[in-house]
């Protein structure tokens, strides 16, 4: 499968990135883990669709046919559905009722698709809405703050709003790190000591769980590129 895409930031503080791009060929490639969740509008043969996507919580296959149209607007952890909390959105694929024209339906109101152009704009007016908001204390337990909220609730509303628990999510970055190691021509041994794993068959657990592959495979990859 191919993909033709480009990616840009957002001015949003609800938004990762913003991506376009256009399939050139069919394929069900494998896709890694993803600890964030997706809109994603479709178009082909002449039908358009909006998608709820993920988190993925492992690697898995994604299809897509020839000639579609894709537009990918990535969320940062934290930000949410308050209709439709994350953890209900956990490793599926949501297709959105459509409306008329180029519409479709989200917490009861229509909306317009989004493109690539104003995909900004279309988030903001979802968050002044209030069908988008974003939970502060996740980022605080990500940057390690203390805060005022007793743990339970802290967990509830890190769950409500990721849809993950904290050791899932540092579970996915230490494999990420890892994976760059290997990327960067760390050995094996090596990369287990620096990322902290226990030993090679955990390493290789983890990488097989959130990217597909094992650590000899992604140094193969690496070295064919």
């Amino acid at each position: 499968m191919s993909i033709i895409a480009e990616e840009r930031g957002s001015d949003s503080p609800y938004v990762e990135t913003i991506t376009h791009g256009r399939t050139t060929s069919a394929g069900s490639p494998l896709r890694p883990a993803e600890i964030c969740w997706h809109m994603v509008l479709r178009r082909l043969n002449g039908t358009t669709s909006l998608l709820v996507v993920g988190p993925w919580t492992s690697a898995g296959v994604i299809s897509y046919p020839e000639g579609a149209e894709l537009l990918w607007i990535k969320f940062k952890l934290g930000t949410f559905l308050p209709h439709l909390p994350t953890r209900h959105l956990l490793d599926r694929e949501t297709i959105l009722p459509a409306a008329a024209g180029k519409s479709f339906w989200l917490n009861g109101s229509t909306w317009q698709f989004p493109e690539y152009e104003n995909a900004d704009t279309f988030v903001n007016r979802l968050v002044r809405a209030g069908v988008l908001a974003c939970d502060p204390v996740v980022d605080a337990v990500l940057q390690d703050h203390q805060h005022d909220v007793p743990s339970r609730t802290v967990r509830h509303r890190f769950r409500q709003a990721t849809g993950l628990t904290q050791s899932h999510i540092r579970q996915l970055k230490r494999a990420h790190h890892a994976q760059a190691l290997l990327q960067q021509g760390v050995s094996i041994l090596d990369t287990v000591y620096e990322a902290g794993y226990f030993d090679q068959p955990h390493l290789t657990r983890s990488l097989k769980q959130f990217f597909g592959y094992t650590p000899t495979q992604i140094i193969g990859m690496n070295k064919h590129e």
